[in-house]
């Protein structure tokens, strides 16, 4: 296959020759079948398609030749606004359901019933409790647990009075704007029933009323998001910094390989925990390497944060594990898993296995999930996968060389420990006065998916390079933060190598002070999807610090290659939350110039963030940077 040919679809030198031999072998890819699937419906592109009702689907000439209403009279604007609105919808339906996963587990936990998940970080019990206003002084962790977990799932219902994982967790500021608009959820679900009902036939046609709903129900996809990152890092530990290596470099021939993939660290965790116990079972089966644990998407950066399992790949690339041979089982949960992996079973010996009720693939094995009897399942899928491993095909192993050492771990209380060793009394300091001094002019977050539309990890890599080259401080999250471990940026080197002089000398003062003997590395990898939330407590810690609002912050957002509709909901409530935000990929929006122009501009009067779409990754620094230079400069700085 052409050179060029490869990296119109990944940069990454390990996912090239895989597709080469996906190519070889005749194996379909999603790439293929992106290509399959052109022309694309330009209606849909647009956002100007609607099958809300029988009637339907309608269609809004772009062009003003045609149909300009639908059956029912809703014009482009109220098209558009709908299907974004519902599409925030499944965002937020996809964080608050892990959210709430984890939240039954935690009840569960505190009233004896799952053994195999006992409170690992009781500190952050305690301060998410204080935080919500329970009191607990004289409690076990145990009535802790099981008030937090009580208060967790009272946050689904109809309830009265603001979500307290929305309201506890952003600026006094964030929380007047919010009321002032009407748009401060109150139960998750109910945001979500409430936008489900409005984009109903014949319910909401004002497309500015709607957008309101939408930030509403965005900011139900933070609070869910937060939930889920706390009673994660409360039931399985708070991460800390780790060292490991990634990319598909990380299988070994001799081991059973075994990958983790999907979003919820509920039974990945355990698999972690329990492998140790199975070892010398693998190497009975033949494998003197014992059993290899590598992660795929946000279950694979739940457990590199807490425990280094090497990452392997992200997002689009997950078929690609499976065609260098040695993956002897892939066990999911849910969401970004695609359901061709079980096309790819028939040519190779893999076990697909899925585990959650609400998650199943035709074609898979489904060896779900007993929480309360975590530990035996994770043994009986790991034994399934050793299985599997006397019946590999060696004409189809192929592993590629590429790996590179990654450093990640850095949850927000990793950052402020680390800090610490600048300031101890006033850990926030340091970094505000290099925001002042201009050592750091600002901070970008990185976050979302790859797109298969969108040359792999390109727009990420081509961005953070040019950021850092500007001295600004990144953080990053989800396939992302993958992205930047598969090409070296995790790394005090890559410090070295790409940050502008300002930047490099704070990330070596911290990393010296910190006792790494050189910088940290030149971008912090902050988790999964989920744990976007923790970069906005670092934000609104330095608001608050500052007495300022999160929109008068030089800090900014960018899903250079936005995929999901979970990336569509986060970057609703980031814009919500006062944040320039950036989409690579251009929404399905274009159809409406008012929609458009209402995220793009006019939200910057009512929430002080607002949308950048730009397919340009230099391009998109630019304004990045001028957003950023534009609130420096607010500041009088």
């Amino acid at each position: 296959m052409d050179k060029d040919i490869l990296s119109q679809k990944s940069i990454d030198k390990a996912c090239q020759s895989m597709i080469k031999k996906s190519e070889k072998e005749g194996i379909e890819t999603i790439w293929d079948r992106l290509e399959n699937q052109q022309p694309q419906c330009g209606f849909g592109e647009l956002g100007l398609c609607c099958r809300n009702c029988l009637q339907g689907p309608c269609r809004i000439d772009p062009f003003k030749g045609g149909p300009q209403e639908g059956v029912c009279g809703a014009n482009a604007d109220t098209i558009v606004a709908r299907n974004l609105l519902r599409a925030i919808v499944g965002g937020t339906a996809a964080h608050s359901g892990h959210a709430k996963h984890l939240a039954h587990i935690l009840a569960k936990s505190a009233q004896g019933k799952y053994k195999d998940y006992p409170v690992k970080d009781p500190d952050k019990l305690k301060a998410v409790a204080s935080r919500l206003g329970i009191e607990t002084e004289g409690k076990s962790i145990e009535e802790l647990a099981g008030e937090v977990a009580r208060l967790a799932l009272e946050e689904f219902s109809d309830k009265e009075g603001p979500n307290l994982w929305a309201a506890t967790t952003v600026t006094k500021g964030r929380v007047e704007t919010f009321s002032k608009l009407g748009v401060v959820p109150g139960g998750i679900d109910s945001a979500i029933s409430e936008l489900m009902h409005r984009t109903h036939y014949g319910v909401d046609a004002d497309p500015v009323n709607l957008l309101l709903g939408g930030i509403k129900c965005s900011l139900a996809d933070y609070a869910g998001c937060h939930m889920g990152t706390d009673l994660a890092d409360i039931l399985f530990g708070t991460p800390q910094p780790v060292v490991t290596d990634a990319n598909m470099g990380v299988l070994k021939e001799n081991a059973v390989n075994i990958a983790l993939h999907g979003h919820n660290p509920a039974l990945s965790d355990i698999i972690v925990q329990v492998v140790k116990e199975m070892e010398e079972d693998a190497r009975n089966a033949g494998a003197s390497e014992g059993i290899n644990l590598v992660g795929i998407c946000c279950t694979g950066n739940e457990v590199l944060m807490r425990h280094g399992v090497p990452p392997l790949t992200h997002s689009v690339s997950q078929e690609l594990a499976i065609i260098t041979g040695v993956i002897d089982a892939m066990v999911v949960d849910y969401q970004c898993v695609v359901p061709s992996l079980a096309n790819l079973m028939e040519c190779y010996h893999t076990k697909l296995i899925t585990t959650m009720p609400i998650a199943k693939i035709a074609g898979a094995e489904h060896m779900e999930l007993n929480e309360e009897n975590a530990r035996e399942c994770a043994k009986d899928i790991i034994k399934s996968a050793i299985e599997a491993y006397g019946k590999r095909r060696p004409e189809k192993i192929n592993i590629p060389d590429n790996k590179c050492t990654s450093i990640a771990g850095f949850s927000t209380e990793a950052i402020v420990e680390a800090l610490k060793k600048v300031d101890s009394e006033d850990p926030l300091k340091p970094l505000i006065d290099n925001i002042v001094k201009g050592n750091i002019l600002g901070v970008c977050l990185f976050a979302g998916c790859n797109n298969a539309k969108v040359p792999q990890d390109e727009n990420f890599v081509t961005m953070a390079k040019e950021m850092a080259k500007n001295n600004v401080l990144i953080l990053a999250t989800g396939c992302g933060a993958g992205s930047f471990a598969r090409h070296g940026l995790l790394t005090p080197q890559a410090t070295e190598d790409y940050a502008g002089e300002g930047l490099k000398a704070v990330l070596t003062a911290i990393g010296e002070a910190a006792g790494l003997n050189g910088p940290l590395p030149l971008i912090l990898h902050m988790g999964s999807c989920v744990d976007n939330s923790r970069a906005v407590d670092i934000a609104v810690a330095v608001a608050n610090k500052l007495d300022v609002d999160l929109d008068k912050l030089p800090v900014v957002a960018s899903a250079p290659e936005a995929m999901t509709e979970k990336a569509i909901s986060i970057g609703t409530w980031a814009i919500s939350g006062g944040l320039p935000t950036h989409v690579g990929v251009a929404p399905n929006v274009l159809g409406s110039p008012l929609v458009a122009e209402l995220l793009t501009e006019k939200a910057k009067e009512l929430v002080g963030g607002y949308f950048i779409v730009e397919t340009d990754p230099l391009k998109a620094c630019e304004k990045l940077l001028e957003a950023i230079k534009e609130r420096r400069k607010g500041l009088g700085l």
